[in-house]
């Protein structure tokens, strides 16, 4: 049995097991029909898949705001708010909210004096040492009233397998999974964590995302590598600046910008949530009306107006580092909505994902001036026009440029001879089956249902993707890679190691 007979099993049986005696397409079907969504008045919408195989349910709430959404001066503060979230509330995380309220106000009060006297031209050295004694008293002070992780242990003691949340360029989204009959649990202590949020511990935890900078970026090679690669690859769209910001925007953040930040992109209209399992819609929707339809309405915030303008030539970046040699070179391509982004993607797996691809077989096993290879599509976020971008680690006492020619060599006889039958057929396979993996898990199924809903425009797209695949024609890739893997849209970074 060859390898495509034996991935045509490997998806018959899947098929199988998500649907016994469905082809792709009534699979897909069947699986809309559970399908339903309600919008409430405050915009908030919801969409609600019955799932009834286990007495369990999966929420997924997406806020439509990432690293994109930051301007200068407040990069990392989606991540940073991100972290926030777990504060608690007004009734939640705290001994004495009135107490604790009075104590808050009167630390931004005195770290608003202290950052103004240290930003002086000559600051005064006793104003400054008393200002941060008074600042220290004060943070004590707060301590006293903080519960430490409630949020968290509540949600854990109810059964949640799931609490967790990530900042993207392109979103925050806030994951929790429990027993189906703790709907109204959830609905009661999630509705309240976005209509009376606290921002309790603000500078503890902004040290922390500052500390993950280090630790992150500025101690490692790859992430230095990275952040400059996009820095030099967007030179006006935010994809440019990295979701752990910049050091200074991070260490300046004040608790009243997140008030501020959290006020304009955390309002109901833009918040999708998605509740998948073991529930009753009609109750769900029920439910939310009484809990989140309670949070006042605030205008959607305006889309990003800045575009990446075109490139006009070659771009090039290097990092000087204690590392081995890492290339990484990105053209610019549109976003997930484009109609040429199927393509990509199969350019992306048929080039460089897994030992099978084109690339390692070239660099790797044949020629072995590699030791890795990658192609990363969608880089660094999907929503809004990004790149696809193509990763080398050299093998010892290789370089960067003899991969660089192995690759673009590889880049050429797609554009000129496109992919084989073997190839499209395997990806078409591959993909389905990644599609439908996705689908037998509430958690994964509501990360889906949202992002097609907020990026893609409609979750209804989601159950239209087998036939999507099906239509994909290698004359598609073929035109794709002559389309955007061209000259003028590439950016060009590496690490060059540092001389001993």
């Amino acid at each position: 049995m060859n390898k495509s007979q034996l991935a045509r099993g490997a998806t018959l049986t899947l098929l199988f097991l998500v649907g016994a005696f469905y082809s792709p397409a009534q699979t897909m079907e069947r699986l809309k029909s559970q399908v339903r969504e309600k919008t409430l008045e405050n915009g908030m919408k919801f969409i609600v898949m019955e799932q009834h195989q286990a007495p369990v349910v999966s929420f997924h709430v997406y806020a439509d705001v990432g690293s994109a959404q930051e301007v200068q001066g407040i990069t990392g503060i989606s991540h940073l708010l991100e972290h926030m979230a777990f504060k608690g509330s007004t009734t939640l995380g705290t001994k004495n909210y009135a107490e604790e309220a009075k104590v808050l106000a009167e630390i931004d009060k005195v770290y608003d004096e202290l950052t103004r006297e240290q930003r002086k031209l000559k600051p005064d050295a006793k104003s400054v040492e008393a200002l941060k004694s008074r600042f220290d008293e004060l943070e004590k002070k707060a301590k006293e009233y903080v519960v430490n992780n409630e949020f968290f242990d509540i949600m854990m003691q109810n059964g949640d397998a799931g609490i967790n949340a990530y900042t993207s360029n392109d979103a925050t989204q806030y994951l929790n999974s429990l027993p189906a009959n703790r709907l109204e649990f959830w609905m009661a202590l999630t509705s309240d964590r976005f209509l009376n949020p606290v921002f309790r511990e603000f500078h503890k935890e902004r040290d922390v995302v500052m500390e993950e900078r280090r630790l992150g970026v500025e101690t490692q090679p790859n992430g230095k590598l990275v952040e400059d690669f996009l820095a030099t690859a967007f030179k006006a769209h935010p994809y440019h600046h990295s979701v752990v910001g910049h050091m200074s925007d991070v260490r300046n953040i004040t608790r009243a910008d997140v008030v501020a930040y959290f006020k304009r992109f955390y309002s109901p209209s833009n918040l999708t949530a998605a509740v998948v399992g073991d529930v009753n819609p009609d109750q769900v929707f029920k439910l939310a009306e009484i809990y989140f339809g309670r949070i006042p309405s605030e205008p959607r915030p305006e889309t990003i107006r800045t575009e990446e303008p075109e490139q006009w030539g070659e771009r090039r970046v290097a990092v000087s580092a204690q590392s081995q040699p890492i290339l990484i070179f990105g053209y610019h391509r549109p976003s997930v909505r484009h109609p040429d982004d199927l393509a990509l993607e199969a350019l992306a797996d048929i080039l460089g994902q897994g030992r099978s691809s084109r690339l390692w077989e070239a660099l790797v096993k044949k020629d072995q001036v590699a030791v890795a290879t990658a192609v990363l599509n969608g880089f660094p976020g999907q929503k809004y026009p990004n790149l696809i971008a193509f990763i080398a680690v050299p093998a010892k006492d290789k370089t960067s440029e003899e991969c660089k020619k192995l690759m673009e060599a590889e880049i050429e006889k797609i554009k000129n001879e496109s992919v084989t039958d073997q190839e499209l057929t395997k990806f078409k396979q591959t993909k389905k089956k990644q599609t439908l993996d996705q689908m037998k898990s509430n958690s994964s199924l509501g990360a889906l249902l949202t992002f097609y809903d907020v990026v893609q425009g409609d979750w209804r797209f989601l159950f239209d993707e087998i036939n999507k695949i099906d239509k994909l024609t290698s004359e598609d890739i073929k035109k794709a890679a002559q389309t955007y893997l061209v000259f003028t849209r590439r950016t060009i970074g590496e690490i060059v190691p540092e001389q001993k």
